[in-house]
């Protein structure tokens, strides 16, 4: 095996992705190449531990050995009549399930120790039902498959191993016992909550003076609630694209090492503006007062939010809109730029009590040119070919509005466009000014924080870590596929985003293990990998009428047992054999 890179330019900036390659020799000699792993972007450090890695596996790996069996009637001849003989020509593979990505989901709920946390506050009912269990199986099966709770009932479980590792059988996910485990889950979350920050600082050393906050929304295909005891789902700003469903807005807190700290899950129709007073009282309430720095994007804080931190001496950093840099542009033109990095440079301007930052990068800039380029080029050919059409002025307005909307606000600035009227004709041409503005802010962005002491790398850096954020809701919306959601009740709906939460901290939890001992491999391919380790029932037949039940897991293939040893984890001994004392001849009887 060996690491094969492929270059790909995007927006004027070229990208290196590796990948980890073996060559596969075929019955007509020729060698193919076979794609192990994909591991992404990654530094020349990583790289040699990568190479390292594959070499040390490579050579390192003992020889199988070769077992020769005697089938039962080709065994040799033995006088002790008390053994009993395998019937190997009656072998039976039953049962195949899913076995490593399970295990591995597993391994990582127990290092949360969230096994022993909802042990506790879940005991088992008083007829038996291991309440904790059945919540382990939820968030796994959220984390791997997400789904429905009916198809976890009726295919998900037999599929899986999940019934080995826990011990159970299928009465364990009983559907009625899947939604009445949701009922119980709630009202733990101020708990889990400080299990989890404790647990995080534990396991990563995590720091939380830097707190990352923003707001998501997912909707919903069905018809509004009917009365006000419903009130949840409700029409709303929907950052999904679909103003025409029904939603609930989800506020997220994370850490910059993307350890999610806080959520809360809101009505449909709530405002930015209007849930950053109430977080902040609940962060207090759960963790303290402490010196800690919040970083926002724009549209979040109100003025009179900012200042309501000024008072209280919270600390904030926050985007700023497009529009305040036209009041502050002159006095910014005064000033000289900052290098902070190779190709970002900063300006600071302070005013009332307040930092403002206008950073620049050139890695920006390239990518938003190359956006405006293409929009700007792809709405001209648009209003071109519509000139040299024969319509009535309504059908112009509409086919006008369907490509400015295509092209975006930013490029429909830059063209300014003559309706037809009388005598004058269609016609259409660029707003030089506007589009010299337009190049002279590409790549620039407006900050604002309270820090007056601090350094303008860190205040960059702090705004750019905001992208964890961003990252953790396309984990929840993509590999933890928070919807669709089947629930109508709003305690359910509120359940089902708890356990989406939980599947997230295990997520969250890979990410950073990969981070430090496989960087370059994300969770979901980690997951995909491990699932090839599969679960089998080896049913062995004796010549006395009974049976050799062996449950094995399949040996992990070399790419498998690669993302093992650079993780760290060994796989689990294989279960005990079980010999079954019914008559396997007698049908009346039925074996355990």
């Amino acid at each position: 095996m060996f690491l094969r890179a492929s270059n790909r330019k995007k927006d004027g900036k070229t990208h290196t992705y590796w990948s980890i390659v073996e060559n596969k020799r075929l019955a007509d000699d020729r060698v193919v190449q076979r794609h192990v792993l994909y591991l992404g972007e990654i530094n020349s450090s990583q790289q040699e531990a990568w190479r390292k890695t594959i070499e040390v596996f490579s050579d390192g790996q003992p020889r199988p050995q070769t077992v020769a069996l005697f089938p039962e009637d080709r065994a040799p001849e033995v006088a002790d009549e008390s053994i009993v003989r395998i019937r190997l020509d009656q072998l039976q593979l039953r049962r195949p399930r899913q076995f490593g990505a399970c295990w591995l989901a597993s391994f990582l709920y127990y290092e949360l120790r969230l096994d022993w946390f909802w042990s506790e506050r879940l005991p088992a009912s008083r007829k038996g039902t291991r309440w904790d269990l059945v919540l382990q199986t939820l968030v796994v099966y959220r984390l791997l498959a997400p789904g429905s709770e009916w198809f976890l009932h009726r295919a998900w479980f037999e599929s899986s191993a999940m019934a080995d590792l826990l011990e159970e059988d299928f009465g364990l996910v009983e559907i009625h016992k899947l939604y009445e485990c949701l009922d119980l889950l709630t009202c733990h979350k101020s708990e889990l909550l400080l299990h989890l920050k404790q647990r995080w600082v534990d396991l990563y050393n995590a720091q939380f003076e830097v707190l990352l906050y923003d707001l998501t929304s997912t909707y919903f295909e069905s018809n509004p609630p009917f009365g006000d005891d419903q009130p949840l789902r409700q029409f709303g700003y929907s950052r999904d694209k679909r103003p025409d469903c029904v939603q609930v807005v989800l506020a997220l807190v994370v850490t910059p090492e993307g350890f999610p700290v806080a959520y809360e899950l809101l009505n449909g129709n709530t405002s930015d503006k209007t849930t950053l007073p109430d977080f902040l009282a609940r962060i207090e309430e759960l963790y303290g007062k402490a010196q800690r720095i919040w970083v926002m994007d724009r549209g979040i804080p109100t003025e009179e939010v900012l200042e309501f931190m000024r008072q209280r001496n919270i600390a904030y950093l926050v985007g700023t809109p497009r529009a305040r840099l036209n009041a502050l542009e002159k006095s910014f033109l005064e000033l000289e730029w900052e290098q902070v990095r190779p190709a970002v440079e900063v300006k600071l301007l302070e005013q009332d009590a307040e930092v403002y930052v206008l950073a620049c990068s050139h890695d920006r800039r390239q990518k938003e040119r190359a956006m405006r380029r293409r929009k700007l080029k792809g709405l001209l050919k648009r209003l071109k070919a519509l000139s040299a059409m024969k319509l009535s002025r309504d059908e112009l307005l509409i086919k006008i509005g369907a490509a400015e909307q295509d092209a975006g606000r930013a490029a429909r600035r830059l063209v300014e466009i003559d309706l037809p009227s009388g005598e004058n004709p269609f016609g259409y041409r660029i707003n030089r000014e506007a589009l010299r503005i337009a190049r002279r802010r590409e790549g620039q962005y407006l900050l604002r924080t309270n820090q007056l002491t601090a350094d303008p790398k860190a205040i960059w850096e702090q705004y750019l870590q905001l992208v964890r954020v961003e990252e953790a809701f396309r984990d929840l919306k993509g590999d933890l596929a928070i919807r669709p959601i089947y629930h109508k009740l709003d305690s359910r709906i509120e359940a089902h985003i708890f356990v989406a939460f939980l599947a997230y901290c295990l997520h969250a939890h890979l990410h950073r293990r990969l981070r430090d001992l496989a960087p370059g491999l994300t969770p979901r391919s980690v997951f995909e990998k491990l699932a090839t380790i599969a679960m089998v029932d080896v049913h062995l037949p004796t010549t006395d009428g009974r049976e050799v039940v062996l449950t094995r897991f399949t040996q992990p293939e070399n790419d498998v047992a690669m993302i093992l040893q650079r993780l760290r984890l060994a796989l689990p001994d294989q279960p005990p054999p079980r010999i079954t004392a019914a008559q396997v001849n007698d049908p009346s009887v039925v074996q355990t």
